[in-house]
């Protein structure tokens, strides 16, 4: 870890407010994954966010933006996030969103496939497509004209637009955590 969070007290006011409405975000959406620390510091990518505002408070903003106006249904985003995280390795964008995958109803078999950068057996139409398309543009690829005229049949263009949004706001997730190597909090057993 090349940061560390930051603590709440040492923020200034702003900042805190940014802090304080992150928390009750993710404690709200996210509540099953651990997302602060015992002094109520902000975990994974919200540290780097917070450490550099004037690049992180946007991004958080496009990032709520996603949530906020999100179509699709909540496993095919899954399967899309958790493509980038495994493409990417990023540690705590897996630790979450492998939670988050779960409680949607992927089985552990698609997670731990997805996770390690893998195609899954047992995707349907819908999560295999945003499979698909997330694969192919964390890999630098242009989408193939067969992928998107699937995907448009399946999401309407307004869908694969969010899809692509998607992808791209997590692997700018990915990148973060990974450029400051911030690791996922250690699972309890």
């Amino acid at each position: 870890m090349r940061i560390q969070p930051l603590i709440p007290d040492s923020l200034s006011p702003e900042l805190r407010f940014v802090h304080d409405e992150i928390a009750s975000l993710v404690s709200g959406s996210q509540g099953q994954v651990k997302m602060l620390d015992e002094q109520g510091a902000l975990l994974g990518p919200f540290a780097p966010m917070l450490h550099y505002p004037q690049f992180g408070v946007p991004a958080l903003s496009f990032l709520r933006t996603l949530d906020t106006h999100a179509t699709l249904d909540p496993r095919v985003r899954e399967v899309a996030i958790l493509t980038v995280g495994g493409l990417y390795g990023a540690k705590f964008q897996l630790y979450a969103h492998e939670i988050m995958a779960g409680a949607f109803g992927l089985s552990p078999d698609i997670i731990a496939s997805l996770a390690a950068g893998g195609m899954p057996n047992g995707l349907n139409a819908r999560e295999a497509v945003a499979h698909t398309i997330a694969n192919c543009l964390v890999k630098g690829r242009i989408v193939p004209e067969s992928a998107y005229n699937h995907a448009v049949s399946l999401f309407g263009r307004e869908g694969v637009a969010e899809l692509y949004f998607l992808v791209g706001g997590y692997s700018l997730i990915a990148v973060i955590l990974n450029g400051f190597d911030m690791p996922a909090p250690e699972k309890q057993l």
